[in-house]
C-alpha cells in the first residue's frame, strides 16, 4: 500500500473564497474526503468539526434529531471548521447551514462533500443559492501528472501522482485509489467500484422504479460510451419507454458517473443534434459494459477507447478552467466529423483523436474544413495521436503525442 498524498489541481480552488460554503461534489472515490483531509492536516482535531455520513450509526443520530447539529456547533466556541462527507444522505443539513452561514458570517470555514446532486435535488429545497461555491473533482488527469500542452494545470513540483503507460490508463482508467494500490488488485477494485455504485447510490436510495431495467439500461450505455446517444435504439433494446431512458441517463450525470458532450452550438453548418455521452472513467466504463480488461480489449477497440480517455481528460480540464472553457462535438449532415471542439474566451480550436503513430495530412482534413467555415474563430487545429514527435501536417494543423497534448 502507497499512503502517499498526491496533490490535486483543485486544491487552489478549495482554499480560494473563505467567506463561501465549499460544496465539492464528484463520484465516490475520487478523492474528495482524502483531499479535504490533507487540507485539514495543519488544523488542531479539536478545531474540526467533522462529520461522515457513510456511517449508517453516524447518519441515523442526525437523521433522529433535527437541532443536534446546531447544538453541537453552539457548545464549541474553539470550533473553526465544519465538514460533512455525503450530505446527500441527510440533505435536510442545509438548512442548518443556511442559519449557521448566516448568523455567524466568517466564523466558520465550511466544506461539504456529496456524489449524488439527484438526491440533494430531491430532498432539500435549499442548495443555499449565493453563499455556495461548488467544485467538481475528477479522476486523476494527465496534466496533474506531467506538463500540459492543452489548459496546463499549476502543480506543486512534489508529489504528483505518478505517471503510466498508455495501456494502463486504457484498461484500468485513472481513479486515484488505483495508485495507492499494488497493479493486481485493481480489477478488484474496479468491480468492487461498480458493485457499490449500483448498491449504494441507485438501490439504496430508490431513484429507480425498474431496476432490471435500468441494469440492462446501464450497461448498453457503457458499451455505447463515446458513440452519439441514440435513445429510441435503446429503449427499444431495454424495453422501456424513451422517457425512461432520458431519465437513466440524467441519473447517471446527477451521480457523476456520466458525462454529455453538446453538438458544437456555433456551427456555420447544419450539424447532427445528438450528443455524445461518456462515462466518467474509462475503467469503470469496462467493469459497467462487463468487458474483460485485458490486451483483447485493446485489440478490439483501441481506438474507441483512446477517443473516450482524451475526451474525458479535456472535458475535466476546462472544469478547472472555469467559466468560457468547454468542449463540444461536430458533425455535419454531409459526413464532415471533428470529435472534439475545445472552445476557450480567446479562440475555437478543433481536435481530432487518432490512435495512429503515423498520422498523414489527409486526416486532417475535417479540421480544416471546419477552420474554412468557422475562419472568424478558428485559426489552428491539432490530432492527437501516438506519434512520438510534434508534426506539421498542414499549415493550420500539428499532430501532437498524447504525452503532451
Amino acid at each position: 500500500m502507497n499512503n502517499v498524498y498526491y496533490h490535486r489541481a483543485i486544491e487552489n480552488q478549495v482554499m480560494q473564497f473563505p467567506q463561501k460554503i465549499k460544496l465539492i461534489l464528484g463520484a465516490r472515490q475520487t478523492g474528495k474526503t482524502t483531499l479535504l483531509k490533507y487540507l485539514l492536516e495543519k488544523q488542531s482535531a479539536s478545531t474540526v468539526h467533522m462529520i461522515n455520513f457513510q456511517d449508517r450509526r453516524v447518519r441515523r443520530r442526525y437523521e433522529k434529531d433535527d437541532s443536534l447539529l446546531l447544538r453541537e456547533i453552539d457548545a464549541e466556541n474553539h470550533i473553526h471548521t465544519i465538514l460533512i462527507d455525503e450530505i446527500q444522505k441527510v440533505p435536510r443539513l442545509f438548512d442548518d447551514l443556511h442559519y449557521i452561514f448566516d448568523q455567524h458570517r466568517n466564523k466558520y470555514q465550511i466544506w461539504v462533500t456529496g456524489s449524488s446532486a439527484r438526491q440533494l435535488k430531491r430532498k432539500s429545497s435549499n442548495l443555499l443559492p449565493g453563499r455556495v461555491h461548488h467544485i467538481k473533482l475528477s479522476p486523476v488527469l494527465i496534466a496533474e501528472q506531467r506538463d500540459a500542452f492543452f489548459l496546463p494545470l499549476n502543480m506543486p513540483e512534489k508529489n504528483k501522482f505518478p505517471v503510466r503507460n498508455l495501456k494502463d490508463y486504457l484498461l484500468y482508467g485513472n481513479l486515484p485509489g488505483l495508485y495507492a494500490e499494488e497493479k493486481s488488485s485493481w480489477i478488484s477494485t474496479l468491480e468492487a467500484y461498480a458493485e457499490l455504485y449500483i448498491e449504494n447510490e441507485v438501490r439504496q436510495e430508490n431513484i429507480v422504479n425498474d431496476m432490471g431495467a435500468f441494469l440492462r439500461f446501464l450497461k448498453l450505455a457503457a458499451l455505447e460510451s463515446g458513440k452519439l446517444t441514440n435513445i429510441s435504439k435503446l429503449a427499444k433494446s431495454v424495453g422501456v419507454a424513451a422517457n425512461t431512458i432520458r431519465n437513466f441517463y440524467q441519473i447517471l450525470e446527477d451521480t457523476y458517473v456520466g458525462i454529455r458532450i453538446l453538438p458544437f452550438g456555433k456551427s456555420k453548418k447544419r450539424i447532427t443534434a445528438s450528443p455524445r455521452f461518456l462515462i466518467f472513467d474509462i475503467g469503470l466504463r469496462h467493469m459497467l459494459a462487463e468487458l474483460a480488461i485485458n490486451d483483447t480489449l485493446l485489440k478490439l477497440d483501441a481506438g474507441s477507447l483512446f477517443e473516450q480517455w482524451i475526451m474525458l481528460e479535456l472535458y475535466y480540464r476546462c472544469k478547472l478552467y472555469g467559466n468560457g472553457y468547454s468542449i463540444s462535438t461536430w458533425r455535419t449532415k454531409s459526413g464532415a466529423e471533428v470529435d472534439v471542439i475545445l472552445e476557450t474566451p480567446e479562440e475555437i480550436i478543433p481536435i481530432e483523436i487518432k490512435y495512429t503513430e503515423n498520422p498523414t495530412p489527409s486526416e486532417a482534413r475535417h479540421i480544416e474544413t471546419f477552420i474554412d467555415l468557422h475562419q472568424d474563430m478558428s485559426k489552428r487545429g491539432y490530432i492527437i495521436c501516438r506519434a512520438p514527435f510534434k508534426q506539421k501536417l498542414t499549415n493550420r494543423v500539428i499532430a501532437l503525442p498524447w504525452s503532451v497534448f
